[in-house]
C-alpha cells in the first residue's frame, strides 16, 4: 500500500501516528576545566587473549517511566559482556556494583 494511501486513510479515520518525545534532552554537560582520565590504551581497543583488556561504559535508555542507566564491562578479545548493572539513578553505586 502506498504511503499516500495510508496517510489519506488515517486522516479520514482520524488516526495519527505515535509522536516521539523532545529530541533536545541533555544528559551530560562537559566541564572543560576538569582533568580528563588518562587514555591508558591509546585508543587501541584490541587484545590477543581473553581478559587482557576490559572496557567499560555507562549509557541511558529512555523508557515510558523515565530513564534507566546501564553500566557494563566488555572483554575486548571476546566482545563479551562480563559484568553489567541497571539502575534508575546515576549514582556511583551503579559502577561499584558492576565491578564487584
Amino acid at each position: 500500500m502506498a504511503r499516500c494511501t495510508v496517510e489519506r486513510l488515517m486522516r479520514e479515520l482520524g488516526l495519527r501516528g505515535v509522536t516521539r518525545g523532545p529530541k533536545n534532552c541533555w544528559t551530560t554537560i562537559a566541564d572543560d576545566s576538569l582533568a580528563r582520565p588518562a587514555d591508558l590504551v591509546n585508543r587501541e581497543f584490541s587484545a590477543i587473549r581473553p581478559n587482557q583488556l576490559w572496557v567499560a561504559d555507562i549509557t541511558f535508555v529512555p523508557t515510558w517511566s523515565g530513564f534507566v542507566y546501564v553500566a557494563f564491562i566488555v572483554d575486548v578479545f571476546a566482545r563479551y559482556i562480563v559484568g553489567w548493572r541497571v539502575s534508575r539513578s546515576l549514582k556511583a553505586e551503579l559502577v561499584f556494583d558492576m565491578v564487584q
